[in-house]
């Protein structure tokens, strides 16, 4: 009797259609995120090419984009939900209109973002801690990544948009086209080529900016001419609609407040990180770097979760939303367990991929060790979080994040690294704590079925 209820349900959601959904979805954004993570690879792999102190003030100036980004973000979850739950309502037109006013809203936030990074750049970097040494190279990396920072906000804007309408691809193609130019660029602007000397650390800050640009344009044209579901229909239609921008914002918010909470969390931490010394914070930016990559999957099923909740939800199809949800983070989770692995068996090699000092590397061993036990979690997080997300429950995320960030990661890191003098092996224990902790709080709250009736339109 049991052996067929469980049978059934097994049937019932690991079913051949509705992987293949997921995967067709999922696919394209884990490679476009692993696009987007060589896209900063790239920079601190050059930047590693000059010296430590680069690769610090690659590090640093990324943690400041992380804050900023997090308003870009804000703006992107909203826009996917109401995207994706308009394309399971068949309306296509009012999607449209809700791609339109993120772009409007998010244009507004990354010029003020613009201004205030050009004005205030260098205070910015001397509040974090960074040591002169470092900010020869953060200064001018920074201004060339942050004050143009809108084609960034525009890239994640536009490519949430398509995503929600269930288009996965052209992000992943688009991403593809933006990383080869940054390559190039990089390698050219950095270290010069035939007469051209180069611009060392500058270079690489305008190689990452020059592919942005680019890479909006192409979504722009894309959606303008409408070669997906969504079309915008020109510029000059475009008008503020207060109730779309309303929606939008009431979803987008606390998910941006989630990751600034986020954000300013690391920055708390990363400050701690600076004062164990540079090879600890060299280390630390060294392992960061990699492990983006194992939460690559949890990324790319999380969006697809994401998408078919809402689309779901749109057509009156609860259920089939929870099933999607369940399955994506299966697939996710097996995923991520075998990046782990590889992560746990091959530590020394990738350390030694980014640097020669032995100091730097056997930190970055150690953490990479830490980092492959709680792959699980970390998908549960991730894909859950999504989930919820596009249903619209956005504030549980974020009372699950400040409760492991500050809580959990913050004060047990400053516990481990200063205290018991475990350095930046107890800042990356103690966010394995938070990421367990917060992982099962998610779980928790995906499984009570709540989501399942917010309204927001």
């Amino acid at each position: 009797m049991f052996k067929i209820k469980k049978d059934n349900i097994f049937k019932n959601y690991f079913d051949r259609k509705t992987i293949k959904i997921i995967m067709s979805l999922a696919i394209p954004v884990i490679i476009e995120n692993i696009l987007q993570v060589l896209l900063g690879t790239t920079d601190t792999y050059f930047a590693g090419k000059l010296n430590s102190n680069a690769i610090a003030g690659v590090g640093v100036t990324n943690l400041i984009m992380n804050i900023y980004i997090a308003f870009f973000t804000a703006v992107g979850i909203g826009t996917t939900t109401i995207v994706s739950r308009n394309i399971g309502l068949n309306q296509p037109d009012t999607a449209a209109n809700a791609v339109k006013q993120s772009i409007i809203l998010t244009v507004g936030i990354s010029l003020i973002i613009g201004i205030i990074s050009y004005i205030f750049a260098k205070p910015i970097l001397t509040i974090l801690g960074v040591k002169p040494e470092v900010l020869i190279y953060a200064l001018p990396y920074f201004k060339t990544i942050a004050v143009p920072s809108v084609f960034l906000c525009l890239m994640l804007v536009l490519s949430s948009a398509l995503r929600g309408a269930g288009d996965t691809k052209t992000p992943m193609v688009v991403t593809m086209i933006a990383n080869l130019i940054n390559i190039v660029l990089d390698y050219i602007l950095i270290f010069g080529f035939y007469n051209f000397k180069g611009l060392g650390i500058l270079g690489g800050g305008l190689a990452t900016t020059i592919s942005r640009i680019i890479a909006s344009i192409i979504l722009l044209i894309t959606l303008s001419k409408g070669k997906t579901v969504i079309k915008l229909n020109g510029i000059r239609k475009w008008k503020i609609d207060k109730k779309l921008l309303l929606s939008i914002s009431k979803i987008g918010i606390p998910a941006g407040v989630e990751k600034l909470i986020m954000r300013f969390g690391q920055l708390v931490y990363g400050s701690i990180i600076i004062d164990l010394g540079t090879s600890s914070y060299v280390a630390h930016n060294v392992a960061g770097t990699i492990e983006s990559y194992s939460y690559l999957p949890a990324m790319g099923f999380g969006i697809a979760a994401a998408t078919l909740v809402g689309n779901n939800l749109g057509a009156n199809k609860p259920e089939e939303s929870k099933k999607y949800a369940l399955v994506s983070n299966f697939l996710s989770t097996i995923l991520m367990v075998i990046m782990g692995i590889f992560f746990f068996i091959t530590a020394p090699y990738l350390a030694a991929l980014f640097t020669k000092d032995k100091e730097v590397q056997q930190l970055v061993v150690s953490v990479l060790r830490i980092i492959a036990l709680f792959q699980p979690f970390l998908s549960l997080t991730m894909v859950i979080s999504s989930s919820l997300q596009g249903a619209g429950d956005t504030k549980f995320p974020m009372y699950s994040t400040f409760i492991g960030i500050w809580g959990i990661r913050v004060v047990l890191g400053y516990l481990f690294a200063i205290i018991f003098k475990w350095g930046l092996v107890g800042i990356w224990l103690a966010y394995s704590f938070d990421i367990t902790i917060r992982g099962i709080m998610l779980l928790l709250r995906f499984l009570n079925d709540k989501w399942k009736y917010i309204e927001f339109n």
